[in-house]
C-alpha cells in the first residue's frame, strides 16, 4: 500500500495530476464541439502554428504564453481568410498554414540565441511546473469552461448547423472567432503540460470516444470529460512507476480507451456493426424464400 501511495508523497506529482486533470477537462469539452463541427486538424492547425510565436515572443521580452495565443490565433484567421477568398477546401489550407507556420519557427528557432528547450515545448514538461504554472492553468481552464458552458446551446447549434443558426439571429461569426480564442487560449494552457504534439490528441480523442458511445451531445460531453480526465490522472500516475514521458503515458492512455470505444460501442462500435450486417443478411435470406 506504501509503494502504490508513493506518488501521492511528492508536490510535483500532486501538482501534476490536478494540472492534467484541469487540461483533460477542458480539452474534452472543446473536443466535443471540435468533432461535432469537422476542425479536429484545426486543433492540430493551431498547436503546430504557436511555435514561431513563442520564438518571436522570447526575442522581443514578451511573455511567452501571449506570443503562443497571438500565433495560434493568427494562424485561424489566416486560415479562415484563404478559404473564403479562394476555391482550396479548408482542410487544405490547414495543412498548408500550419506547417509553414512551423517550419517558420523551427527556423526562427535556430537562429535567435535563447534558453528555451524545444523538447519542453514540443513534449511539455507537466512534472516540471513553475510555482505560478498550477495557478495560471486553474484560472484560464475554469474561465475557458465558464464561457463554453455559458454559451453551449449558442455554440451546440453553430457547429451542428451554421445555416439555421445564423437564420435565428445568431452571431455565428462572433461563435466562429470565439471557438477559434477558446481553441487557441486551450493550447497555449496545454502546451506547459503536454506539449505541441501531444495536445493535438488530447483535442481529438475524448470528442471521438463520447462521439462513438452515444447519440446525446450532453451525454457525449460527459462522457469525453470522464476519459480525458481518468486518463490524465492514471497517465501521470502510471508515468511515476513507468519511469516514462508523463504526457506520452496520459495520451497512450486515451488512445486505449479509443479501441475499446471502437471496438465495443453499443451502437457505433465494430462489434455492432457486424452483428447489424449479420442480422440484415440473415433477414434478406429469409425475405428472399418463396412460400413452401
Amino acid at each position: 500500500m506504501n509503494r502504490l501511495l508513493e506518488p501521492f508523497q511528492f508536490p510535483f506529482m500532486v501538482d501534476a495530476m490536478v494540472v492534467g486533470v484541469a487540461v483533460g477537462a477542458v480539452c474534452a469539452v472543446l473536443s466535443c464541439y471540435l468533432v461535432l463541427k469537422g476542425w479536429s486538424l484545426m486543433g492540430d492547425a493551431i498547436s503546430h502554428a504557436v511555435l514561431p510565436g513563442i520564438v518571436i515572443a522570447y526575442a522581443v521580452g514578451l511573455p511567452l504564453a501571449l506570443g503562443a495565443f497571438l500565433s495560434g490565433l493568427a494562424c485561424a484567421v489566416l486560415t479562415g481568410y484563404i478559404k473564403a477568398n479562394s476555391r482550396v477546401k479548408e482542410d487544405t489550407v490547414m495543412g498548408v498554414v500550419f506547417t509553414g507556420l512551423f517550419a517558420f519557427g523551427l527556423v526562427l528557432f535556430t537562429k535567435v540565441k535563447s534558453d528555451l528547450h524545444l523538447d519542453h515545448i514540443l513534449f511539455g514538461n507537466i512534472l516540471g511546473l513553475e510555482p505560478g504554472d498550477l495557478r495560471d492553468t486553474l484560472l484560464v481552464a475554469g474561465l475557458t469552461l465558464a464561457v463554453v458552458l455559458a454559451l453551449r446551446r449558442d455554440l451546440l447549434l453553430f457547429c451542428f448547423d451554421p445555416g439555421y443558426a445564423r437564420t435565428i439571429g445568431l452571431h455565428t461569426r462572433f461563435l466562429y472567432y470565439l471557438l477559434l480564442s477558446l481553441l487557441a487560449v486551450t493550447i497555449v494552457v496545454s502546451l506547459k503540460a503536454v506539449g505541441i504534439i501531444l495536445v493535438i490528441a488530447m483535442l481529438v480523442t475524448p470528442g471521438c470516444i463520447g462521439y462513438l458511445l452515444t447519440d446525446r451531445f450532453g451525454r457525449m460531453l460527459a462522457i469525453a470529460v470522464a476519459s480525458a480526465v481518468g486518463s490524465s490522472f492514471l497517465g501521470v500516475y502510471a508515468s511515476f512507476f513507468l519511469n516514462a514521458s508523463t504526457g506520452a503515458c496520459i495520451v497512450l492512455l486515451q488512445a486505449g480507451v479509443f479501441l475499446v470505444a471502437l471496438v465495443f460501442a453499443p451502437r457505433h462500435g465494430l462489434l455492432a456493426a457486424r452483428a447489424q450486417r449479420r442480422r440484415g443478411r440473415i433477414m434478406g435470406t429469409s425475405g428472399g424464400q418463396s412460400p413452401a
